[in-house]
């Protein structure tokens, strides 16, 4: 158990029949009245977000989750295949308990796997990817008004809206957390 006044970022926590990791939170000690922590926390399975506020000193159960580097090989209808990189033990799991993140991976990314109790919960991958751009409609010459983009199919599925000077090819940076283009790598 921890009180919620030990409160750290990234701090994973069993709370409200789920598994939750603090991504803010803030110690508020009013005028008037008890103190109390404000906190923002992220669903580690579903992947929502949540604000909440607990009473100053309330204790909750903290959840220790175990995270093991594990290479992405492949994917097969909807199961996803991972390699342990010391063992060499291979693990499939569902799409279903890796997320909207598997999206993001290419074979041979290695990743951080989140286990509780010895089931894959999640995974962590990287904030930024580079990724090739596989479809999108041609940038025309002329076409350069600022704020204006155009769809794009990543090499992985992934769809995200980039400028209109990416072409078919071009190997673009994206943040993983809002699926937002940040700028071209090579061309």
């Amino acid at each position: 158990m921890i009180s919620v006044n030990d409160f750290r970022t990234g701090q994973t926590v069993l709370w409200n029949n789920g598994i939750w990791t603090v991504i803010e939170f803030l110690h508020v000690k009013p005028g008037k009245g008890a103190a109390f922590v404000r906190a923002k926390l992220k669903n580690v399975e579903k992947g929502n977000v949540i604000e909440t506020t607990f009473r100053g000193g309330e204790k909750i159960p903290s959840a220790n989750v175990e995270k093991k580097e594990m290479q992405y090989l492949y994917k097969s209808a909807d199961r996803i295949t991972f390699m342990d990189t010391s063992s060499y033990e291979q693990i499939e799991v569902g799409e279903a308990q890796v997320g909207e993140q598997v999206k993001y991976l290419k074979e041979g990314t290695n990743v951080m796997v989140l286990f509780f109790n010895e089931k894959i919960i999640g995974i962590d991958i990287p904030a930024h990817v580079e990724l090739k751009v596989a479809d999108t409609p041609p940038g025309y010459k002329g076409d350069t008004a600022a704020g204006n983009n155009k769809p794009a199919t990543l090499e992985t599925g992934a769809q995200v809206s980039v400028p209109f000077f990416v072409n078919i090819g071009d190997i673009v940076r994206i943040d993983t957390r809002n699926n937002q283009y940040i700028d071209r790598v090579k061309a």
